[in-house]
């Protein structure tokens, strides 16, 4: 499978879930769509968490400048 970017892989995922929803493929058939639905959602994972470390905040400091930073997500 060559490299797709997220929205392409969204949409691969889609369509799997579409396929195996509908149960007219055999058992090998099925559970081979699934790894491959298992792995594409991994790769979106991945492609999510790197976007995430890329993401900075402008934010205003003392001084009434902007200065870039990490973006930092808070846990609930």
């Amino acid at each position: 499978m060559s490299e797709m970017n997220f929205e392409e892989s969204i949409k691969k995922l889609e369509e799997i879930v579409k396929e195996l929803e509908q149960g007219e493929d055999d058992l090998d058939t099925s559970v081979k769509k699934f790894e491959e639905g298992m792995k594409i959602s991994k790769e979106c994972s991945d492609m999510l968490e790197k976007a995430e470390r890329k993401i900075t905040m402008l934010i205003k400091n003392s001084n009434d400048e902007f200065v870039e930073e990490n973006f930092i997500q808070e846990e609930d």
